[in-house]
């Protein structure tokens, strides 16, 4: 199919101003943002380390990260997103560096971050093993990828569809742990599947999809 990364761009650019109304996107409520703050503690090092979060959205997670103290850089292809982001941190009086860039083929160097965060985002991509890849390559030795992913039932009742061409998309409305794994698996040393679909706390309430973490070490 052919490149869909200025529909995407303008579909999420579209869905910015609303983005945040989701619990899970957003993390205003106590309970939810507690929830996420304690899982991203789970899957960085101690001490402070360089974090690279991959279609990082309106900065959520990169607010919760670098409350930790780690140094985070947001990477996302719609601008509005990129906007809301930094104006998240800046109001929370943290540190964080955001570019506009493709998630896939993110615009930094190889071999700078300690830790690469996405959430959400690989479903989206037109070549998401490609993308896996060159994620790797981002990482210095030792380096860890963390991989929020689902298969989402609600991918298809939508109440805007997504970009035209979508259903030719890989993993077109999520993809499930163990082929995720599988994809992951030769590139890295060590891998673990974290399930979250029993912790209603991330979602704001009960969910009956398929969420995950996938946590692999180089």
């Amino acid at each position: 199919m052919g490149d869909p990364s200025r529909a995407i761009a303008d579909y999420w650019d579209a869905a910015a101003p609303g983005f945040d109304d989701e619990p899970d996107h957003g993390l205003r409520a106590a309970g939810t943002r507690e929830a996420w703050g304690r899982r991203v503690r789970g899957w960085l090092p101690a001490g402070a380390v360089d974090v690279l979060d991959v279609g990082c959205g309106t900065g959520s997670l990169a607010e919760l990260v670098a409350a930790d103290g780690h140094r985070v850089t947001g990477v996302d292809l719609a601008p509005r997103m990129v906007a809301r982001a930094r104006a998240k941190l800046a109001a929370a009086g943290a540190a964080g560096r955001f570019v506009v860039g493709d998630a896939g083929a993110p615009p930094v160097r190889d071999g700078s971050f300690d830790v690469l965060l996405c959430r959400h985002v690989i479903w989206t991509l037109p070549a998401p093993e490609r993308a896996l890849r060159a994620w790797v390559r981002l990482l210095r030795p030792g380096g860890r990828l963390v991989l929020v992913e689902g298969r989402w039932r609600e991918a298809g009742a939508r109440a805007q569809p997504y970009v035209a061409g979508a259903e030719r998309l890989p993993w077109n409305g999520g993809v499930g742990a163990e082929e995720l794994a599988a994809a992951v698996r030769p590139l890295v040393a060590e891998l673990r599947i974290e399930p979250l679909s029993g912790d209603a706390a991330l979602w704001g309430g009960p969910v009956d999809d398929e969420r995950y973490a996938v946590v692999a070490d180089l």
